[in-house]
């Protein structure tokens, strides 16, 4: 007959062993102290929004049953149309947050692991101790709760914004590229679209930015392509926004009405600036704000749609960096492959070399004396 205490001594000394070479193996390792994120609070909330209140008075008896196929509205509210919000503050934070704001079809995820699993700028500005706040905007990702109606197509697009987000042509890579050639991480990369779930509306998202900052306070707007020029807006409409980093913004360019450049035309389109008062236009020069493009970008006209759009809004961008730096304003416009950093997307924060884009941001951020 087997002795149960012997198994059970057996068991344990195994599993000692076991446990003391696992130790071994996690230890051989010492881990870095900047390798180490240390947070002292995080967490997510709703911010902005509006209630949507169908007419007549809810009766939950007559009204409470669950009918997916005619269901009663009557009386009932909506909760729709905020931006949802994932914050984390470190241990020993920096005085100004940093708030991450995505571009067209994506969400905060431009801002989290990178599609082939390294870190993002997330994590990467965590680690110099920023409270990092990420959000998605009004009917997209997480704050996909619409007040009006949208019908989401099953739109087979992928090479198409492989072309508009510059990392090749069709199913090929630019060479060079700062992007893993792992099938995996590509898989990773179109995973990460996400569709608008109601009609894209510019204001809501302004309102919806600038409800953040009066919750928040005082910070720092980093921007992406789409949420370029909504950043710029919100500004305007917020003096707790203390400097903009924009990476490759290409519509919604503001400029004062009475130097409205011409539109710039491009393959499949054309690029057109919105005009605002002269003295609104001068809020702009009261912060610093650096603009950030990627490689791949030609000079002149080219037959690519998807490098052409991007020649018209980097002259568009130089366009108005000049007219905020002539209204007396502190813009700063870098094209990276004129400082010798070559290959980069449309998604230069979680590209290859992203940890090399963060140092150049974090550098400006210390330059202007807000780290």
């Amino acid at each position: 007959m087997i002795n149960l205490k012997y198994l059970f001594v057996l068991g344990s000394t195994l599993l000692l062993i076991g446990c003391t070479e696992r130790s071994k193996q996690v230890t051989k390792k010492p881990i870095k102290s900047n390798d180490v994120i240390s947070i002292q609070q995080q967490g997510t909330f709703a911010v902005g929004g509006t209630v949507k209140k169908s007419p007549g008075e809810f009766d939950p008896i007559a009204h409470g049953a669950f009918n997916p196929t005619n269901q009663s509205n009557v009386g009932q509210t909506l909760h729709g149309d905020h931006a949802s919000v994932l914050y984390q503050i470190p241990t020993e934070p920096r005085n100004l947050p940093l708030v991450f704001w995505h571009g067209y079809g994506q969400s905060m995820r431009t801002w989290q692991s990178t599609p082939d699993g390294r870190e993002g700028f997330q994590s990467i500005f965590l680690k110099k101790r920023f409270p990092v706040y990420l959000l998605d905007q009004p009917r997209r990702g997480l704050a996909g709760q619409s007040s009006a109606p949208k019908t989401i197509e099953a739109r087979t697009e992928d090479q198409l914004w492989f072309g508009i987000f510059r990392m090749g042509e069709g199913v090929n890579f630019y060479p060079d590229i700062q992007f893993s050639k792992d099938p995996e991480a590509l898989n990773q990369f179109f995973r990460r679209s996400t569709p608008d779930t109601g009609p894209l509306s510019i204001n809501l998202n302004i309102d919806a930015v600038t409800a953040l900052f009066e919750k928040i306070g005082e910070g720092i707007l980093v921007t992406h392509s789409h949420s370029g020029g909504q950043g710029w807006s919100t500004a305007l409409k917020n003096d707790r926004i203390k400097a903009i980093v924009a990476y490759e913004p290409g519509s919604n360019f503001i400029f004062p009405d009475n130097d409205i450049p011409d539109p710039i035309a491009y393959v499949g389109g054309t690029l057109s600036a919105k005009g605002i008062p002269a003295e609104e236009f001068k809020k702009l020069t009261k912060i610093p704000i650096v603009i950030y493009y990627g490689d791949y970008i030609p000079e002149t006209e080219v037959e690519n749609p998807g490098q052409d759009q991007w020649r018209a809004a980097l002259r568009m961008a130089k366009k108005w960096t000049k007219a905020v730096n002539d209204a007396g304003g502190d813009v700063s416009l870098v094209v990276l492959p004129e400082i010798g950093i070559k290959g980069n997307t449309h998604f230069p924060m979680s590209d290859l070399n992203n940890q090399q884009i963060a140092d150049l941001m974090y550098d400006w951020l210390k330059e202007k004396e807000l780290n």
